[in-house]
């Protein structure tokens, strides 16, 4: 998996880098605004408790944090890291545009700035298919976790399933590249994107990978015939 694919640290950033200043667009534009349900449907999975410390994982520019902070009721801790600056600064606008206390940190998800056992939970939302090496990713995010922490990981699955797979191929494979890289001016992440999709585990792997990294009792909720599938694992004994 992943071979022939630049999952590069540079690479990805530049990447990024280049379309932010669209990125919000093309979501809402490239989902039919599904991504909005997908992360308040994780926001209420990872079920979160007043007082939590949590980590957006990944943050882009901060929805998913913004979401936790939002259906915490502003009683949780959230604190949004990312590697792309500019992904990091449009997300800051959105921060202060509802004056969330949500602190930012420009941290790799595979050498993340956080001490053992920082976080109650961990969340990220279309960030851990882009990492060089998902074993290190899933290590980190298990080191930075209390005891019983969870972590929740939101991504588009390999191979969408039910009725409407034909026309998620044919729009994954040709229409989102062409949008996107008009809308964008970076047709090469738009081409990144389905093949970074089709490279991804399938659910059930991700699971045991997920167990390999440490973490127990593994759930599975596919989102939109299986289009998007949420993973949620507990740090503790398998």
């Amino acid at each position: 998996m992943g071979e022939g694919l630049d999952k590069s640290a540079a690479k990805i950033r530049s990447m990024f880098a280049s379309i932010a200043p669209r990125y919000d667009l093309l979501n809402r534009l490239l989902s039919g605004g599904a991504d909005v349900a997908w992360r308040r449907k994780a926001a209420a999975i990872l079920e979160i408790r007043p007082g939590e410390r949590l980590l957006d994982l990944c943050s882009g520019t901060c929805d998913l944090a913004l979401q936790l902070h939002r259906t915490s009721g502003g009683a949780s801790r959230v604190v949004a890291a990312d590697f792309t600056f500019e992904m990091l600064a449009l997300g800051q606008r959105k921060i202060r545009a509802v004056a969330a206390p949500i602190p930012e940190a420009t941290a790799d998800g595979l050498r993340l700035p956080f001490p053992d056992a920082t976080f109650d939970g961990a969340a990220a939302a279309f960030g851990v298919r882009n990492f060089e090496s998902l074993e290190r990713g899933l290590a980190e995010a298990h080191r930075v976790l209390k005891p019983g922490g969870r972590f929740l990981i939101l991504e588009f699955a390999p191979e969408p399933v039910g009725p409407f797979r034909p026309l998620v191929v044919l729009y994954l494979k040709y229409v989102l590249p062409l949008v996107g890289g008009l809308i964008s001016r970076d047709g090469g992440a738009y081409r990144y994107l389905p093949e970074s999709m089709s490279r991804w585990p399938s659910p059930e792997t991700l699971a045991e990978k997920l167990r390999d990294a440490g973490f127990a009792a593994v759930e599975i909720h596919p989102l939109s015939f299986g289009i998007a599938v949420i993973h949620l694992a507990r740090k503790g004994k398998r």
